[in-house]
């Protein structure tokens, strides 16, 4: 809540922000000092009288999550965790975007200070606090407004809002009502090529308006306006509230200050003294007055006494009742769980999606924190929790989501709700849209945040809807990715397996790619796929490694070789990643060296060659067609008869 009309302190404070974001920009030769200059009022305003975080316990289930969505910024959430108290020293300000510095050019997720996500890719970290409203929203509704019961801070400027994530999420959070969630605006008219009006003359607030915000605007430069917005906004109305902070970038400076030399450069040295001249600044370079540490130490001992008023309250809740302490526990420290794999017998057909469908209820069953959905495909993906409810406004407990046609901003709402914690998130389409949520995939790998994607219709074998919606390069493309683990399975007892492994991780995103058609289930040891890649028939001519509905196809091309006296092992290999990560011995073990390699499946075969060297790569580096799947197969090579061809061929020495 406010503090109160705002004092000399406060405008010092803002001062301090806008010379240590100078100061760093400056040493470093690099950065934007534009936008902490323009917002530095804004920070001030929300981080001394609003925001309760406490750097004594960043971590606290119950704190307000503050998000940078631009992200370029970054020097001013630097500073301001720098005077809060979180563990970031001055030096690591001096060394802003250095070698093995925690000030990176661009904030990367260290929740321990104060950073709740990596930021940078405009429109980002706006869909990404969607997704950690959402979590507030449902875990209020779950534990209660004495355990749940925060805000989700927003700062964003043009750029965010001109990107498409912030139009799709921007949309999912009005029509959801996340009267949690203030935006707060940088609307200072420029952009990198100069004026905003060279490319965006909209009215941003009357577009959000349209999907359900409520909207303020005011001077982004007027401290006691700024807390009477923010006091408004904070009000829960059943909206989210979109405050349009008219600013100055550069704000002080006598040369740049609204030019669009601000944005991304450095002042230089001559314009950064006549700044602080204009500032009426008389303290050095990297110098932060006694009364501006103490105005953010006293916000942050208050903060501290909130937090210790929250744990009592948690205290005597569990103590008075064991089961909502369970309850906790099982959202907030969930342990590993067994998927129990569907019942299909062995050479019986269920196609993976279906036993992904299967394995979700089984899971959710156990897993309250499993929650997810799908971009308005939930019949095609199998996401659907059953006898849960949708999550919506009237319906906050809902574990179910319906994202609408807009992968963009599952993902980045996906994200957000398993960054927030409490929660894990899964959301659906089909593989070929992956393509739409890639940046929000990008930094979940980036951030290291467990979101997963079912990714269904993995291969052209969806048939009659053609190349349009047949992945082709996708699987390639997934794993070229870092930290992140595609896995692909055969069958519904490695689909459960794939289940497993994906709520395991704590550390990347999972996306599981699913058949549409039905696969047969084959003999295997369980618990195999664990370990990425398996031999699931054993010989010692050659070995054909196949992924997902490929599998079952190296099995029985194997069995027709049989009868030519050439005796193939086939591997199944529903995870490169994870078995690229196995020991030297258990790698040997499966793919034994002086054995040509050979790899089959219904995708690109860019990226086979690390598994088979100079062998043999089957699959298709075309688009597909629109036909029913079994003409695709024979046309493309993916026939039993085929692909034993292929490598009576390639064994005899041809191509």
């Amino acid at each position: 809540m406010s503090t109160g009309a705002p004092t000399n302190v406060d405008q010092l404070a803002a001062t301090t922000l806008r010379v240590l974001a100078m100061d760093a920009v400056q040493r470093a030769e690099s950065g934007h000092p534009g936008m902490p200059m323009g917002m530095a009022d804004i920070a001030t305003v929300l981080w001394t009288r609003h925001l309760v975080v406490d750097p004594a316990d960043p971590t606290w289930p119950d704190r307000d999550r503050f998000v940078l969505s631009n992200g370029h910024g970054s020097m001013l959430l630097y500073a301001l965790a720098h005077l809060s108290g979180f563990d970031l020293a001055m030096d690591d300000l001096r060394r802003f975007r250095q070698w093995g510095s925690v000030t990176a050019g661009h904030p990367e997720r260290e929740p321990h200070l104060g950073i709740e996500m990596t930021t940078g890719p405009l429109g980002q970290g706006f869909g990404t606090a969607v997704g950690m409203a959402i979590a507030e929203a449902h875990l209020r509704e779950v534990f209660g407004e004495g355990l749940q019961n925060h805000r989700t801070y927003v700062f964003c400027g043009d750029g965010d809002l001109m990107e498409g994530v912030s139009s799709e999420a921007a949309s999912l959070a009005g029509h959801l009502g996340l009267g949690r969630l203030v935006v707060l605006y940088d609307d200072n008219g420029i952009s990198i090529d100069g004026s905003t009006s060279l490319a965006f003359t909209e009215d941003p607030a009357a577009r959000l308006r349209a999907m359900g915000w409520a909207t303020l605007e005011v001077d982004g430069h007027d401290h006691a306006a700024l807390d009477e917005a923010i006091t408004d906004a904070v009000r829960d109305d059943g909206r989210p509230t979109l405050v349009s902070c008219r600013t100055h970038i550069g704000y002080g400076s006598p040369a740049k200050q609204d030019t669009a030399a601000a944005h991304g450069s450095p002042l230089g040295a001559e314009e950064i003294v006549r700044t602080k001249q204009a500032l009426g600044w008389s303290g050095g370079d990297f110098e932060v007055p006694d009364e501006v540490y103490g105005l953010f130490r006293d916000r942050m001992a208050a903060n501290a006494g909130r937090r210790a008023a929250w744990e009592q309250r948690r205290a005597e809740a569990f103590a008075a009742d064991a089961a909502l302490a369970g309850r906790w526990a099982a959202h907030w420290e969930p342990q590993p769980v067994e998927a129990p794999a569907p019942e299909v017998a062995v050479g019986e057909k269920m196609a993976t999606r279906k036993a992904s469908g299967l394995v979700i209820n089984a899971v959710a069953a156990a897993m309250p924190a499993l929650v997810g959905g799908s971009a308005d495909l939930a019949p095609s993906n199998n996401t659907m929790i059953d006898g849960e409810a949708a999550f919506q406004s009237a319906t906050p407990g809902g574990r179910n989501f319906h994202f609408g046609v807009r992968e963009h901003a599952m993902g980045a709402a996906v994200n957000g709700m398993n960054l927030h914690g409490g929660l894990r998130a899964y959301g659906g389409t089909f593989l070929v849209f992956s393509d739409y949520l890639r940046p929000s995939l990008r930094l979940a790998a980036l951030m290291g945040a467990p979101s997963i994607f079912v990714f269904t219709h993995d291969s052209f074998f969806l048939g009659e809807d053609g190349p349009t919606h047949q992945p082709i390069e996708h699987l390639a493309s997934l794993r070229a990715m870092p930290n992140t683990w595609v896995i692909r399975p055969a069958s519904a007892s490695e689909t459960a397996e794939a289940w497993e492994m994906a709520l395991a991780r704590t550390d990347g995103p999972t996306c599981l790619a699913l058949t549409r058609q039905g696969v047969p289930e084959f003999e295997r040891e369980p618990g195999s796929a664990h370990r990425g890649g398996y031999v699931v028939r054993d010989g010692g001519d050659a070995v054909l490694v196949a992924t997902g509905s490929e599998v079952g196809l190296a099995l029985a091309a194997a069995g027709l070789l049989d009868a030519d006296g050439v005796s193939l092992r086939v591997v199944s290999m529903p995870c490169v990643e994870v078995f690229e990560g196995q020991d030297d011995a258990y790698r040997a073990s499966v793919l034994p060296p002086g054995v040509p390699v050979a790899s089959i499946e219904a995708g690109s075969t860019f990226g086979w060659a690390g598994i088979v060297g100079a062998g043999l790569s089957i699959g298709i580096d075309h688009f597909g067609a629109s036909a029913p799947a079994g003409v695709l197969a024979e046309h493309f090579g993916f026939t039993p008869e085929h692909v034993a061809a292929r490598i009576r061929e390639w064994l005899a020495g041809g191509r």
